[in-house]
């Protein structure tokens, strides 16, 4: 099994939580999205994905190779595949609380504020615009995360076991913390992030544990 990605991108390292949840071993795949006008571009990877983007994973299967892109349709395949330990609760109601969490970020934070956006952005309103720009949309969608989180939160963000939305929360604070963001109005989320963190998938999903890093002082 391989999974295209790179170290610092937010889906990819949802999917590489995942991985490390359901202890499936993976080949770790860098495709460089800044470098050269990005690799992500290029006709080999638009294969693997035509929307230019990672993550995707892939892995052979009856002597046919498969492809997913898109860290929710992934995550949710791996769940499906290796159904232990549990992403998604049992109920109904429950399961699409959790997804609505997830989505959250999924749907309503990170596509305002990944990379191609934001160089859309800067090239539209200036120098500076970029950062300004994923404060603001950052900023409005962790305060209606923290919202919608609160009430169904435990040690998690969606009770006390670690589920779907959880791998989504982390990348997205990690992401305000790059722009600076105040993140005292968002208690619930702070102590949440805090003990996912120390969870050993978490730690081994991590950017800067990532062999495509880059090393501290060029981060």
């Amino acid at each position: 099994m391989k999974l295209y990605g790179y170290w610092r991108s937010s889906s990819a390292w949802r999917v590489r939580i995942a991985l490390a949840l359901k202890g499936v071993a993976y080949e770790n795949v860098p495709v460089h999205l800044v470098r050269d006008g990005g690799e992500q571009y290029r006709p080999e990877h638009r294969a693997r994905n035509p929307m230019s983007q990672v993550p995707v994973l892939e892995w052979e299967e009856r002597g046919t190779v498969r492809q997913l892109a898109q860290s929710m349709a992934i995550i949710e395949y791996l769940d499906e595949t290796h159904p232990e330990p549990p992403l998604l609760p049992r109920d109904p109601f429950a399961r699409a609380q959790a997804r609505m969490l997830a989505e959250h970020v999924n749907s309503g934070i990170q596509p305002l504020q990944n990379a191609t956006v934001l160089k859309h952005a800067r090239e539209l309103l200036g120098e500076g615009a970029d950062a300004k720009w994923a404060s603001t949309w950052i900023s409005r969608g962790l305060e209606g995360l923290e919202g919608a989180a609160k009430p169904l939160a435990g040690r998690y963000t969606f009770g006390d076991t670690v589920s779907l939305p959880d791998l989504y929360v982390v990348p997205q604070m990690y992401n305000a913390r790059r722009f600076k963001l105040d993140l005292a109005r968002f208690p619930t989320l702070v102590r949440i992030d805090a003990a996912l963190c120390e969870h050993p998938a978490f730690v081994a999903a991590h950017p800067n544990s990532q062999p495509d890093a880059p090393p501290p002082e060029k981060r």
